[in-house]
């Protein structure tokens, strides 16, 4: 076994022996590519999305040094056609990248991956004789052309050079030489049966076109064919959530809500299992401080970005455009830029559809309530923190004191969110009520009955509370609120707690800017 050729199975065996949720179909979608003129692939996901996982699944099953038949017949690749076609019959190199970068952080990093990785090949074919002025590429065509062997090769973290080093740079200079000389010249072809690179960025823009243009990629907002490949859907959720006793609402509510490509309903997949390991929800992602980024890219505030990620914090959406991103770290020139970013990195979802992004789950909008902390938002951290006092006065039904909080959460936001329409008072409110996500689903805009509520509060599982239907009205009375309530039969949608369930009234005057509240028990009014 190699240092980066023949590691064999070892890897993925290891993921075999732990719990394993079967990811196998990603085999099929590479194994259509081979050979072909699609045979390069770079998939970028965002970090705990199973990067390096998929990468030694792909060398295990590729790996002619070793029989790896017995790791996959229990998997969805089996049914495919392609799988005997090309199980074990490659020699596999692999390199992580990130092992070079923690070693060598000055211009002669490439010639320490060349030249390391070329004699680990040498040493694979000593038969195969090495001449003065070899580099990998030239070794690798002499075998192919004494041997009639093909290569796969796999990089994991390949952008980790590109996020260490600077466009310009030697080092970056000379690594994107070192790109083109191994997958842009014909002999590439022939050399090798496939590619499979990772990344945390998509590369398309990272001024490599002449190096990369042949790659297909794969990338958190153009998934492509690996759409399904990346996260954990709701079926295996559910079904992990049986197996060991976990409640399936907590999980969705911790980590489900991203949505890649045309797959709905992804879950992180890291922090699914480090809840299972430690029969605890929780955010997973503070193990590595990694909201520091979250807490740079806001502090920009390009272009009104801290709004947004106000209004997505309470529960809202935002328009973005990814394309003009030139998928650089240290290039970020506008509010799409940074979002893209929060894209690529998991801390947003992209509706690919609506062309909209939006904080996914309870995970994720506790990295934004820590970033907003960090850059001392101090009048959106104290809303938040006010929100827990403002649903007890709600289910208490305390009108008064309802509106002497929704009197400050006005005060303390006006200055970043316009508030002339009942959009804008539902997006404060939103971020008022943020509290309200721990105890319930909370949803904008829903439909119900005739027309839609402006915010419905639904009780999650094991809660002992009232759902909450709440209108809100613009220059409007309570009354009129309440009566559009029980006009529109909204309490129909939520039918099951009708027994349980309160009806909330908010109106705003535009000239005394105040807010007047009414709370009425649906079944003592109805």
């Amino acid at each position: 076994m190699g240092t980066y050729i023949n590691k064999g199975n070892i890897a993925f065996q290891s993921s075999r022996n732990s719990e394993y949720v079967d990811k196998s179909a990603l085999i099929a979608v590479v194994n259509s590519t081979l050979m072909t003129r699609q045979r390069f692939s770079c998939v970028s996901r965002c970090r705990r999305f199973g990067k390096s996982m998929a990468a030694e699944m792909l060398c295990a099953y590729y790996d002619h040094s070793c029989d790896s038949r017995h790791l996959f017949e229990d998997l969805k690749i089996v049914g495919d056609a392609s799988f005997e076609q090309h199980l074990n019959k490659y020699a596999v190199i692999y390199v992580d990248m990130t092992s070079f970068i923690t070693r060598f952080r000055n211009d002669t990093i490439v010639e320490h991956i060349n030249d390391e990785v070329m004699a680990d090949v040498h040493r694979a074919y000593p038969d195969v004789p090495q001449q003065k002025g070899d580099d990998l590429m030239a070794l690798l065509v002499r075998i192919t052309e004494t041997t009639g062997e093909q290569f796969f090769f796999i990089i994991d973290e390949w952008d980790a050079i590109c996020r260490e080093f600077k466009s310009g740079t030697k080092a970056m200079e000379n690594y994107l030489d070192w790109l083109r000389r191994m997958f842009k010249s014909s002999e590439g072809l022939t050399v090798f049966a496939g590619a499979y690179l990772t990344g945390i960025l998509p590369i398309k823009k990272y001024q490599t076109q002449s190096a990369m243009n042949n790659f297909q990629e794969y990338s958190m907002v153009l998934p492509g064919s690996m759409a399904g490949a990346f996260g954990f859907t709701k079926d295996e959720v559910k079904a992990l959530a049986e197996k060991h006793g976990m409640d399936f609402d907590e999980l969705e509510k911790w980590y489900d809500g991203y949505q890649i490509g045309n797959v709905s309903h992804v879950f992180n997949p890291n922090s699914v299992m480090q809840a299972i390991r430690n029969e605890w929800c929780d955010s997973y992602w503070n193990r590595t401080g990694s909201y520091d980024t979250v807490s740079h890219y806001i502090q920009m505030n390009f272009d009104g970005l801290k709004d947004d990620i106000i209004k997505m914090l309470a529960g809202g959406r935002c328009c973005v455009n990814p394309a003009h991103f030139r998928n650089d770290l240290s290039e970020i020139y506008s509010k799409d830029d940074a979002l893209t970013v929060l894209i690529h990195l998991g801390y947003l979802s992209y509706d690919r559809v609506r062309k909209e992004c939006y904080i996914p789950n309870s995970e994720v909008a506790g990295e934004f309530v820590y970033a907003v902390e960090d850059v001392r938002w101090a009048y959106v951290a104290e809303a938040i923190k006010k929100s827990e006092r403002l649903l007890e006065d709600t289910l208490s039904a305390n009108a008064e004191a309802v509106v002497r909080g929704i009197d400050a959460a006005h005060d303390e936001n006006t200055s970043i969110l316009s508030y002339n329409d009942e959009n804008s008072l539902a997006c404060v409110l939103s971020l008022a009520y943020y509290a309200a996500r721990d105890k319930y689903i909370v949803h904008r805009e829903y439909a119900s009955g005739k027309g839609f509520a402006d915010l419905v509060l639904i009780p999650r599982k094991n809660v002992d509370s009232p759902a909450v239907i709440i209108e809100l009205k613009y220059d409007h009375t309570v009354d009129t609120a309440i009566s559009q309530i029980l006009r529109k039969e909204y309490p129909a949608k939520v039918a099951e707690y009708a027994d349980n369930l309160l009806l909330v009234a908010i109106s705003y005057d535009k000239e005394s800017k105040r807010h007047e509240c009414k709370i009425m028990n649906y079944k003592n009014n109805k």
